[in-house]
């Protein structure tokens, strides 16, 4: 009989139930679906010489005056400045306050009284929650200019690494983040610890603050019950969000200078680093689910997200960070799971093609490739390494994992005796099949099989399901699967 495709939509769907991701990628690891194939994540390497104190919350790169380039970096304890070789120098203020490494939710032992909840029912939301400190980094002309969510402080760095950054002249404390506008307005967030307020400086000018007839400082306190999270730029706007709604402050002139509005409710952002920006749209996670802003908002419908909110430890929420990868069309959130208190766990959804991926990876933050060749992330052992170069995982397993697949119509078994492999080079992967009669009976496994052209197999079950598996450190492809074998009987 003619070869049977083993043909599988391109991305994971793990929502609900195995049996619900049928003909679906059900799991993966550190690999990609891109133009049709799957493929390995490129690896990474260390890129700083020496190690950084804390926990690393923000992350920048950008070109000086004079075309060097620069990282600037903020950890819940220091702020660096790495140059192009490596080197980090602690530009830290005397003056800062040190953050916090966890969130810390009061409701354990000792906070309320004894049976206030049923066992295995989640305690009521009385509690004080302290977020992971986290830091806002942006770029006001070639200076670095940083705040931290707990020293509140707005910071600048004049680029000479002998010299620590220090606090803006006039500017507002106890701010929860900052940006620069598109029209060169540094914005600070929750100035003056009020935390629905946006307070600007005047154009081109970081330390005039007061409002005046000669200039276009001012400030906005947004209609919202929520607080400042954070901000992003995009094309014609920038989008302010809090942990309820979201905002766009549009550049009008004098008088009011800024015009805000809000244009959605319920979508707040889920940390101060949950936001992508790609030209003139944002995509972010929120704690309802994911969404998007093309001017307009709305819920960006996710093949993975009951997966994801069930596997995260939402105490540690803050600690999630967002970097683009441009290069494949791909926005990462980096994520602690249920099992762990530090980022441990990502997911990445690819706008292009419109797929989801998941996976392990402890990166604490990091940004797009931008003036570097590829983009840079921090982990959680206090170094920084450049991603998506060679094939180097430390001693991660990467592979793509289906769902059941019904070889035949769904109502008869079906026997395997051989796979025709469609892959870039020979023996670079492997693939394990499990094969099940119903969805919750017993599962038998087979393999694993070195993909050879052809390759000899005896498997018999009503659904079959495949895992790949790369085995070299290669740049290796997988196309699509044949089977020959033949249809059995009703059962």
């Amino acid at each position: 009989m003619a070869y049977i495709p083993l043909q599988i939509p391109p991305g994971v769907y793990k929502n609900g139930t195995e049996y619900q991701s049928k003909g679906r990628w059900n799991g993966s690891n550190l690999v990609r679906w891109y133009e049709n194939t799957i493929r390995p994540v490129g690896g990474w390497r260390k890129r700083s010489t020496n190690q950084m104190t804390g926990l690393a919350r923000g992350l920048i790169n950008w070109r000086d005056n004079s075309n060097n380039r620069r990282i600037g970096i903020g950890t819940h304890s220091k702020l660096y400045a790495m140059n192009e070789a490596g080197t980090l120098f602690d530009i830290t203020p005397t003056t800062f306050t040190v953050g916090d490494a966890d969130a810390v939710l009061k409701i354990g032992y000792g906070y309320g009284t004894y049976g206030t909840a049923a066992y295995g029912v989640a305690r009521p939301d009385l509690g004080s929650y302290t977020p992971a400190t986290t830091w806002s980094l942006d770029t006001f002309g070639e200076y670095l200019v940083a705040c931290s969510s707990k020293d509140g402080q707005l910071l600048e760095w004049q680029l000479n690494t002998a010299s620590d950054a220090v606090a803006i002249t006039n500017a507002p404390t106890s701010c929860t983040g900052l940006i620069v506008t598109q029209e060169r307005f540094l914005f600070a967030l929750g100035a003056s610890g009020n935390p629905r307020k946006v307070q600007w400086c005047d154009q081109e000018n970081n330390t005039v603050w007061t409002p005046a007839a000669t200039n276009q400082a001012g400030d906005f306190e947004l209609t919202t019950i929520g607080s400042l999270m954070c901000a992003k730029r995009v094309r014609g706007a920038t989008i302010l969000f809090t942990d309820v709604d979201v905002h766009t402050a549009t550049y009008i002139g004098p008088p009011f200078i800024y015009s805000f509005e809000r244009v959605g409710n319920g979508c707040g952002v889920i940390s101060k680093q949950a936001v992508a920006a790609t030209d003139n749209a944002c995509i972010w996670m929120s704690g309802s689910g994911f969404w998007v802003y093309d001017g307009f908002v709305k819920p960006l419908n996710s093949d993975v997200s009951d997966y994801v909110f069930s596997n995260m430890n939402t105490t540690q929420s803050s600690k999630v960070y967002c970097v683009h990868n441009s290069t494949y069309g791909e926005i990462w959130w980096f994520y602690p799971s249920a099992a762990s208190n530090e980022v441990d766990s990502y997911v990445s959804y690819n706008y292009r093609e419109n797929h989801w991926a998941i996976g392990t990876l402890a990166r604490t933050c990091g940004t797009d490739r931008g003036i570097f060749n590829n983009p840079i992330m921090v982990s959680t052992d206090g170094y920084v390494y450049e991603h998506e170069i060679g094939f180097a995982y430390d001693g991660q397993t990467l592979f793509a994992e289906s769902g059941p697949v019904e070889l035949g119509n769904g109502d008869r078994t079906m026997s395997l005796t051989g796979l025709v492999p469609d892959e870039k080079t020979a023996g670079d992967v492997q693939v394990r099949f499990s094969t099940k009669f119903y969805p919750n009976s017993t599962e038998y496994n087979h393999g694993p099989y070195s993909m050879a052209n052809p390759t000899s197999v005896r498997i018999s079950g009503r659904q079959v399901a495949a895992k790949i598996e790369g085995v070299r450190l290669t740049d290796w492809r997988v196309g699509t699967i044949r089977f020959d074998g033949k249809l059995g009987s009703l059962r």
